[in-house]
C-alpha cells in the first residue's frame, strides 16, 4: 500500500489538500480577469497626462502672473497714475496712503489666492481627478478680490472719480 499522504518536512500539494479536505478536485486554471479589473481601474482612475500637462501650463502662466503683478501693487500710487495717463484723464493721483494700505492689500490676497489655487490644484492630480478648471477658477476668484481691493483707492481718488464722470453740458 502506497501512502499519498506528504512524509514529514514535505509540503502537501493542492490537489493532496483540497482532497484530505474532502473537496472535489480543483478545476482547470483559467487566465485570472481579476488581474485585469484592478489594471482597468488603475488607468481609469490615472490623471491624463494632457490634464497634468494643462494644469502645470496654467499654474506657470499664474505664478508669472502673480510675479510681475506684486511690484505694481506695492507701489499702487505708481500705478495709478501710470492708469490716468493711459486713460488720457487729466489730474494726478492723491490717495497714497490708501494706495498703500490697499496695494498691500491687494497683495496678500494674490499670493494666497495663488497658492490656494496651488494646493487644491496638486491635492486632485494626486487624487486623480481632473484639476485643469482649478487654476482657472482660483483666477477668476483671485482676480475678482484683487480688483475690489484695488478698485477702493481708485475711485476714492478726486482724480478718478472727476475722469470718469461725463462732463455735464
Amino acid at each position: 500500500m502506497t501512502d499519498d499522504r506528504p512524509q514529514y518536512g514535505e509540503y502537501a500539494t493542492p490537489e493532496q489538500q483540497r482532497a484530505a479536505a474532502g473537496l472535489p478536485p480543483a478545476l482547470p486554471e483559467q487566465p485570472a480577469p481579476a488581474l485585469a479589473a484592478p489594471q482597468a481601474q488603475r488607468n481609469a482612475r490615472s490623471p491624463h497626462r494632457v490634464d497634468r500637462l494643462i494644469t502645470a501650463a496654467l499654474l506657470g502662466f499664474g505664478l508669472v502672473n502673480v510675479l510681475t503683478s506684486v511690484p505694481g501693487f506695492l507701489d499702487l500710487a505708481m500705478t495709478m497714475n501710470r492708469t490716468l495717463q493711459i486713460l488720457g484723464l487729466d489730474g494726478e493721483f492723491t490717495s497714497f496712503s490708501i494706495a498703500k494700505v490697499w496695494g498691500a492689500i491687494a497683495t496678500v490676497v494674490m499670493i494666497a489666492g495663488y497658492a490656494a489655487t496651488v494646493w487644491l490644484a496638486v491635492r486632485r492630480v494626486r487624487t486623480a481627478r481632473l484639476a485643469w478648471w482649478v487654476p482657472l477658477v482660483g483666477f477668476v476668484i483671485t482676480m475678482a478680490l484683487v480688483s475690489a481691493c484695488i478698485a477702493v483707492p481708485m475711485f476714492g481718488d478726486p482724480a478718478f472719480t472727476q475722469g470718469l464722470t461725463p462732463p455735464a453740458g
